[in-house]
């Protein structure tokens, strides 16, 4: 297993001062530097962290918990699918009638479903689904996605190798 600092999403595109929507927690160039610390190791020493950026040990655990608690980013461990069993990756595109974001939930509350993102383009949502073989992938499209009420239609996007996946879209 490999830890892996994941800064969120929403965070992705946040200047050094606020997020350019005006919105989201306010992150100063020492919390870019410990996040940046923690994309690199995520079980770096918090010492170490705080001797790299110029903060105490005591100052860089406050820190990282107060990124945590505002979700800006999460300490997770990342495993490859392939090794614990889920043979089956597929990304699908869901159009919607009706309200997007309720069905944007009831996808995000699947377990098969990792990763939810509405959309602007030829799919309302955008659903990458994780499982163990082609007949749990078919369960999971026909029976369970595509009974949400307000799914429309789907198109399903079977992931045959996969070449790259990294977090590390850094703090610019």
């Amino acid at each position: 297993m490999h830890s892996d600092v994941v800064a969120s999403r929403s965070a992705e595109h946040r200047d050094s001062r606020e997020s350019r929507n005006g919105g989201g927690p306010t992150l100063d160039a020492v919390s870019l530097a410990i996040i940046e610390q923690l994309q690199e190791d995520g079980r770096r020493p918090y010492a170490a962290i705080g001797k790299a950026v110029g903060l105490s040990e005591a100052a860089v655990r406050q820190r990282v918990q107060k990124l945590l608690d505002q979700g800006v980013m999460q300490i997770v461990a990342v495993t490859d699918p392939l090794t614990v069993g889920f043979r089956r990756q597929a990304m699908v595109g869901v159009n919607v009638e009706g309200d997007v974001e309720s069905v944007a939930d009831a996808l995000a509350a699947m377990s098969e479903c990792e990763y939810v993102v509405m959309t602007a383009g030829s799919f309302d949502l955008m659903v990458e689904i994780v499982c163990e073989d082609d007949d749990h992938l078919l369960d999971v499209i026909n029976k369970r996605i595509r009974a949400v009420p307000g799914v429309r239609s789907t198109e399903s996007f079977v992931y045959l190798k996969l070449k790259k996946q990294t977090y590390m879209w850094g703090t610019r």
